[in-house]
């Protein structure tokens, strides 16, 4: 870990089911492209709503991944 660099990005996933599946999508769909994810820090949740009934819940995530030469 030392003289490590690490790359934060944002990510939103979105989920019908639940705050933790929206999760478990943004960070399996970014996995496939990023390599060695590292943190993943909640900064907002949110929920859409059609018709006073819950569309989708949403989770905006800072992931870090490890900065390779």
């Amino acid at each position: 870990m030392p003289n490590s660099v690490y790359k934060i990005v944002e990510l939103i996933g979105s989920s019908p089911v639940s705050w933790e599946q929206a999760a478990q999508n943004a960070i399996s769909t970014a996995s496939k492209s990023l390599r060695d994810l590292r943190i993943a820090e909640v900064c907002q949740m949110d929920i859409h709503i059609t018709e006073g009934e819950i569309e989708c819940y949403r989770v905006k995530l800072k992931v870090s991944f490890k900065y390779e030469n």
